[in-house]
């Protein structure tokens, strides 16, 4: 695993910092989806929307509302196979601090077909258009299909670094994702983490980046651990020449479902 920090649409609309705290909202699957505990699909088409609350939402409860509402469509889009909305943990470079991001939505589909169906459902467009629009100062999204060799399955509780990446000019991106994949598979499964990468295929809303990467792990702890294992900064040196922009983010999965979700305090 390498997380490319130290390098240097479906919601298609539009020094380390620690957010406040909010209690994680329930993680479901729909009928079509694997285990609720697990959202590792074939070759899964990942889907990230970053989103920025206005603060006057987060201290109303409508920015709570909001992730209700993209919670909501694990059970009302088929062909979703996994889903969370939640509080963004930690930022963790300085474009991440720049766009200010405090929520975020993960998701994952295994076609781009099924992305396609989720973006036109009236369930996805009425949670767009009457919760994220009004409560959300900023949107960015991206959409890559995974490259790894092996799945990396989300569980409740998970903790999750989201980096996205701008290749330096001259530099073409299946070139970044090769050399990310070569670097992965050489520093091994550090500290237990399980990684997902690929080219963005949805440029509109990007904001220029062109690259996506999940490393997922069992815990916080774990996550925290990784920093400063040798083959992992020997990864980051492999990639660090071919990138010149870099948002890296934490954030914590959700509860399977079933399990009854604590009211948000966003």
């Amino acid at each position: 695993m390498i997380c490319l920090k130290a390098f240097s649409s479906p919601l298609h609309l539009p020094t380390l910092r620690r957010l406040a705290p909010s209690s994680s909202l329930r993680v479901a699957a729909s009928a079509a989806a694997m285990s609720s505990s697990s959202s590792a699909v074939a070759a899964p088409v990942e889907h990230i929307v970053l989103l920025k609350a206005r603060p006057e939402a987060v201290a109303s409860g409508a920015a709570a509302a909001m992730l209700a509402s993209l919670q909501a469509l694990a059970t009302q889009v088929p062909g979703l196979a996994y889903i969370h909305a939640g509080p963004v943990l930690r930022l963790r470079s300085p474009a991440a601090e720049a766009l200010g991001t405090t929520h975020l939505l993960h998701s994952r589909y295994a076609t781009k077909q099924d992305l396609a169906t989720y973006a036109a459902h009236p369930a996805h467009v009425a949670a767009v258009q009457g919760h994220v629009l009004p409560n959300a100062l900023d949107i960015t999204a991206i959409d890559w299909v995974n490259a790894a060799e092996l799945p990396s399955p989300v569980s409740p509780g998970s903790a999750v670094r989201l980096t996205l990446a701008k290749a330096k000019e001259g530099v073409e991106v299946a070139q970044l994702v090769e050399k990310v994949a070569a670097a992965t598979k050489a520093a091994g499964e550090a500290k237990g983490a399980k990684v997902s990468f690929g080219e963005n295929f949805s440029p509109a809303r990007a904001k220029g980046y062109q690259f996506g990467m999940v490393a997922v792990f069992d815990s916080v702890e774990e996550l925290d651990a990784v920093e400063g294992d040798g083959k992992v900064e020997e990864a980051k040196a492999a990639v660090r020449p071919l990138l010149d922009e870099v948002l890296v983010l934490d954030f914590v999965a959700g509860p399977a479902a079933g399990e009854a979700p604590t009211p948000a305090s966003l």
